[in-house]
């Protein structure tokens, strides 16, 4: 082979390994330029939000639009607990503090109920071993559990959902 023949060919190679190189680079580019426009558009989260652009939560331009009242509903509070937790605890005690969520025109009957509440909650807790309490996920389990058996007690239509105020194990 000629020296001619020798540098085309890496002429030709230099080239042709440059084109993946090229596509590459304007796919990133299209990808980038895509994404942004997904976030900023609002079809991805992270977009632009009514508290960035300076307007409040449910403010709109349109002012037909009517926001949703807020359902009637009070909160019951339920008195304190204080549970002493066992030796193979690695806490002492467990202080748990709850709101129930009620229709209004329930509060009183619930109210009536509050020591049959206050009871299954104690018998619940007190029931449970150390390692359920401390366990990651367990305020969402118990939450799952202490409100069934409150709705089994006050009646299904009559609590709608337990508040946790305080749960902490010291």
């Amino acid at each position: 082979m000629s020296d001619a023949t020798v540098d085309e060919t890496e002429q030709d190679a230099k080239k042709s390994s440059k084109l993946p190189l090229v596509i590459g680079l304007v796919l990133a580019l299209a990808g980038g330029g895509g994404g942004f426009y997904a976030v900023q558009s609002g079809l991805l989260g992270g977009g632009k939000s009514d508290e960035t652009s300076g307007r409040a939560a449910g403010d709109h331009d349109d002012p037909h639009v009517e926001t949703k009242a807020l359902p009637d509903v009070s909160f019951v509070e339920v008195p304190p607990v204080l549970i002493s937790l066992g030796p193979g605890a690695q806490a002492n005690h467990l202080r748990f503090r709850a709101s129930l969520e009620v229709p209004t025109q329930y509060r009183a009957e619930v109210e009536k109920i509050l020591p049959r509440i206050q009871d299954v909650l104690n018998s619940y807790l007190r029931a449970l071993e150390a390692h359920d309490l401390e366990a990651q996920g367990a305020l969402v389990r118990l939450r799952g559990q202490l409100l069934r058996r409150i709705k089994l007690v006050a009646g299904e239509d009559r609590v709608r959902d337990l508040l946790v105020l305080e749960f902490v194990l010291n």
